[in-house]
């Protein structure tokens, strides 16, 4: 590392220490040439994959957007904002894993759907209706439905058998 000060190339590294997290490494640094000191920091540097839109169109990954079209869709939810971190955290993993430099908008609506899903029935209904662009009422209510939880079926007398296998009384 280049001494900012006098621009000597040979620095010293005096003391190294990660932060909480263990994603950054604080590096203290001293210049035999004229002594000064200054602080590094290392970072991981992961390129995210490109956004490729309907229309064609290209463009940079954005975590901000990503987090308030989330946001938008669990407005007045009660999903707190640490559970919706570490939803995108998992999304931007699955994209990092992809491995690929361009990713369809629709990968990235997909995996959406389904962390909304997970976290809030309401909130994932609501982006899934912009998200598909319901073309009418019986998309909404089909996908409504598809979030209900089914009713077990109840036994009835006619289901039980005629007689136990064994008593638990017997000897």
């Amino acid at each position: 590392m280049k001494c900012p000060f006098c621009g000597d190339p040979n620095t010293q590294v005096t003391d190294s220490r990660e932060n909480d997290d263990g994603d950054i490494v604080r590096r203290r640094r001293r210049c035999p040439r004229c002594d000064k000191r200054f602080t590094t920091y290392e970072r991981i540097d992961l390129k995210m994959p490109h956004i490729v839109k309907r229309n064609g169109n290209r463009s940079e990954y954005e975590r901000d957007k990503l987090l308030a079209s989330m946001q938008l869709a669990l407005r007045k939810r009660p999903v707190t904002t640490e559970l919706l971190e570490a939803a995108v955290d998992r999304i931007e993993a699955k994209l990092l894993a992809v491995g690929e430099t361009e990713i369809p908008s629709a990968q990235i609506g997909d995996l959406v759907m389904k962390e909304l899903k997970k976290l809030d029935k309401v909130a994932y209904i609501r982006f899934a209706s912009v998200y598909r662009n319901f073309a009418d009422a019986d998309d909404f209510s089909s996908l409504v439905r598809e979030v209900q939880p089914q009713p077990r079926p109840r036994r009835r007398e006619t289901d039980l058998p005629d007689k136990p296998e064994h008593d638990l009384f017997d000897d």
